[in-house]
C-alpha cells in the first residue's frame, strides 16, 4: 500500500473535505477520491460518513486509522532520514556548465566533509532540462542563472546575484577607452556561447533593442574553450563573472569597461515545492545561502 494514500486521508480527514484536501495537495479530487477507496479497500472498512449536504466524518474506524496514519508517517520520516544521515544517501544536483565548474566544487566538498558518506552526482545541461529533472525527481535540486522565475509551480531561491562581463584580448583596441557605450559594439565580432545559453540570449536582447548589428565569428560549447580562444586571437565574448576571475586577476584576459544593468543573472536554486529535505541537502542549502 502506498504510504501517499495515508497522507491524503489524513489530508482529507483535518479539511473534512474531499475538495479542499485535493486542493491542497494539488491533485485532481477524482484523484482523492480514488485513494480512499483503496485505502478502503485495503482495510475493508468505511473511513468516512458522508451526508447530503456533501459534509464528511470519520468513522470510528477512520479515527482509529487517523491516529495510527500520523505514527505511520512520522515513523517513515525517520527511517528516511535515518537512512540519509547514517547509510550516506545521494544528492544530485541539476546545473549548468559555469555553475558546476566556477561556483559548486567547495560547497559540494564542504558538504561531503559534514556527510562523508554521501554520494554527490552532479548533472550538467540546459535550463529547460534542468527543470524538468527537478519537476520529475530525477533531480534533488536546480541551480541555474536566470533573470527571472520561468516555472512558477517550482519553488525558487535566489542566492546571489551574478554579473556577466564582456572579455577581451588584453591588447584588444577598445581596452584604451576609460568607458564604452553599446555603439561602441557596432559590427564587432563576437566569439559566442551556444544558442541555448541564457547569458548569450540576454545579451542579444540588448544589442537587438539598440539596433547595435554584430557579427559571430566563433560559437562554442562551454566557457573554457572560449576564454582559450579570446586569449589566442580577436574577438569579445560575455561570460558570467565568476568564470573569468582568475584569468581577469592574472592578466590574461580584460574586461570592457560598459555598465548595463541588464547585463546581470541571478544564481537561482529551483526545487520542487513537496521536496523532502534530508540533513545533507538542508545543510547543502543553507551553505548555498550563506
Amino acid at each position: 500500500m502506498d504510504l501517499i494514500y495515508l497522507q491524503t486521508f489524513r489530508e482529507v480527514a483535518i479539511r473534512e473535505s474531499f475538495t479542499r484536501a485535493a486542493e491542497v495537495l494539488g491533485y485532481a479530487q477524482s484523484s482523492v477520491t480514488t485513494q480512499i477507496q483503496k485505502l478502503e479497500k485495503a482495510y475493508q472498512v468505511k473511513l468516512f460518513e458522508r451526508y447530503s449536504n456533501n459534509k464528511i466524518r470519520l468513522t470510528s474506524a477512520g479515527e482509529e486509522l487517523f491516529k495510527l496514519a500520523g505514527q505511520m508517517l512520522e515513523l517513515f520520516e525517520q527511517s528516511k532520514e535515518k537512512m540519509a544521515k547514517q547509510g550516506g544517501g545521494s544528492l544530485t544536483i541539476g546545473t549548468m556548465d559555469s555553475i558546476a565548474s566556477y561556483f559548486l566544487p567547495p560547497y559540494m566538498q564542504a558538504t561531503r566533509k559534514e556527510y562523508p558518506d554521501l554520494n554527490i552526482r552532479l548533472h550538467t545541461n540546459r535550463e529547460g532540462l534542468i527543470l524538468h529533472q527537478v519537476r520529475e525527481g530525477e533531480a534533488d535540486i536546480g541551480l541555474i542563472l536566470a533573470d527571472d522565475s520561468s516555472d512558477p509551480a517550482l519553488q525558487w531561491i535566489t542566492i546571489r546575484q551574478e554579473p556577466l562581463l564582456l572579455i577581451v584580448h588584453p591588447q584588444h583596441p577598445l581596452i584604451a577607452k576609460a568607458q564604452i557605450e553599446l555603439n561602441d559594439l557596432k559590427d564587432m565580432e563576437w566569439i559566442m556561447p551556444e544558442d541555448t545559453c541564457n547569458y548569450r540570449q540576454l545579451l542579444e536582447r540588448v544589442l537587438r533593442a539598440n539596433s547595435i548589428p554584430y557579427r559571430i565569428g566563433l560559437e562554442l560549447g562551454n566557457p573554457e574553450a572560449i576564454k582559450r580562444s579570446i586569449k589566442s586571437g580577436e574577438g569579445i565574448s560575455i561570460l558570467p563573472q565568476m568564470a573569468v576571475m582568475e584569468e581577469i586577476e592574472r592578466g590574461e584576459l580584460k574586461v570592457l569597461p560598459l555598465e548595463h544593468a541588464e547585463l546581470q543573472l541571478e544564481i537561482q536554486l529551483v526545487l520542487h515545492p513537496k521536496k523532502w529535505m534530508s540533513n545533507a541537502l538542508h545543510y547543502f542549502m543553507e551553505s548555498l545561502k550563506k
